[in-house]
């Protein structure tokens, strides 16, 4: 059997599967585990994605969850590790970045590393330390309105040093134009000056391709999926096909969404005015108590056999203040995350063997809710959103899953989704 050589943790599951997805075009195979395996890996792969549900919670339960995915992927003789955030840099003003990349330095017993969200393909570029989303600073995107993580700064540097006792350089885009060399010859500086961790400007991917080579046999590398592009290469991978090959689909369709991003509230509206049939779910029903995961599975029963059907709680920002003024936002986000993961259950139990589930703390829900304990990632639908194959109990001979980060794909997606064939 291969040994994995490059260890991932990742902060949720829809973040794992967009860092899967750019290893396994890079030519890498690929395994994705939904939280830390209780056993040895037992199958071939380049590269294994540990993913967890710790974005948001505390920051103390964050850091032991990694800390244990760590030690995990250890024990499989991974050479790299790979500790994976959002390419919005997702994040509260304490934290988890920050502490969570203090704990892995530490008992890695590195002194350096390197930190950028960017992922160009998705329209995410760090300049001068700067964040951008499209042409818009980070903050003045539509991540100012998150319900979880509102970001209102768009300087990496100084988000990420009021993280972290550890100081805070940047490696900026001329260094980087010059190459894996110059790139080296600043850490090398950087870490004389007492810098610890440094955000590092990437505009293309030609840049992060750069950055590749520079961060071989660095013993913990922190960044979005965008940075895994250019590391396969110090494994000596190739990109080729095989690695994301994946059984025919098959089985009757269907999508959850739980984001209320910008990009999925388009992705929804599309499906709707496409005639595709839609369902609504009213989180004041839910906080009623009536049984809207049974109201939704009996509706779902008289679409499903006509086509993917689509039940979502996406919802644009004045309307999810308004719930959660009501409900208070942990609550209301947990008991509709709940809500939505039974009804995806439901939804498998009925023959739904493609299913596409929209937003980070909706798909660790309902991945946690399905039993998936692994998946094998297959290929790309849109950048950083792939196809993947997975055994789950009420799936015993297997089924296709994509998880999709709010903010990813295009406005067509779920249609395309299932067009584009999950092979």
């Amino acid at each position: 059997m291969t040994r994995a050589r490059l260890g991932c943790i990742a902060d949720d599951f829809t973040g794992a599967t967009d860092l899967a997805n750019n290893l396994v075009r890079a030519g890498m195979r690929v395994v994705q585990a939904m939280g830390v395996p209780q056993a040895p890996l037992d199958t071939d792969a380049d590269a294994v994605v540990v993913a967890l549900k710790s974005r948001t919670i505390p920051a103390q339960d964050a850091i032991a969850e990694s800390l244990q995915a760590l030690a995990w992927l250890q024990a499989q003789g991974v050479e790299q590790i790979y500790f994976k955030y959002c390419s919005t840099f997702d994040s509260t003003a304490q934290g988890n970045i920050g502490p969570v990349t203090d704990a892995l330095m530490a008992a890695l017993g590195t002194d350096f590393t390197i930190a950028t969200p960017a992922f160009p393909d998705n329209h995410r570029t760090v300049f001068k330390g700067y964040l951008f989303v499209g042409d818009e600073l980070l903050n003045e995107s539509g991540m100012k309105n998150h319900p979880l993580t509102p970001m209102t700064d768009a300087n990496l540097v100084r988000v990420l040093q009021a993280q972290t006792p550890s100081r805070v350089g940047l490696i900026d885009h001329r260094v980087v134009a010059q190459g894996d060399a110059a790139i080296r010859a600043r850490i090398d500086a950087l870490k004389a000056e007492g810098v610890r961790m440094a955000v590092v400007d990437a505009v293309s991917n030609a840049d992060l391709m750069r950055l590749g080579p520079a961060l071989k046999g660095m013993p913990l590398v922190t960044a979005g999926s965008g940075v895994a592009i250019g590391l396969p290469g110090n494994f000596d991978v190739v990109p080729g096909e095989d690695a994301a090959r994946l059984p025919a689909p098959q089985g009757l369709q269907a999508i959850v969404s739980g984001s209320c991003s910008v990009a999925t509230n388009q992705q929804v509206m599309d499906f709707i005015q496409s005639g595709k049939p839609a369902l609504a779910i009213d989180p004041l029903r839910v906080a009623a108590g009536k049984d809207v995961t049974a109201e939704a599975l009996a509706w779902a029963d008289t679409h499903l056999a006509q086509g993917p059907v689509l039940v979502y709680s996406t919802a644009e920002p004045s309307a999810v203040r308004a719930v959660q003024a009501k409900l208070g936002s942990a609550q209301a986000g947990a008991m509709l995350e709940d809500t939505i993961a039974a009804i995806a259950r439901g939804l498998v139990q009925r023959g739904v063997r493609q299913l596409i589930v929209a937003g980070g703390e909706t798909s660790g829900a309902c991945v946690q809710a399905l039993g998936i304990t692994q998946m094998r990632i297959g290929a790309q639908i849109d950048p950083g959103v792939p196809w993947c194959h997975a055994v789950a109990p009420d799936a015993p001979e297997g089924m296709h899953v994509t998880l999709k980060s709010g903010n990813f794909g295009s406005r067509d997606f779920f249609t395309k989704a299932f067009a584009h064939g999950a092979t």
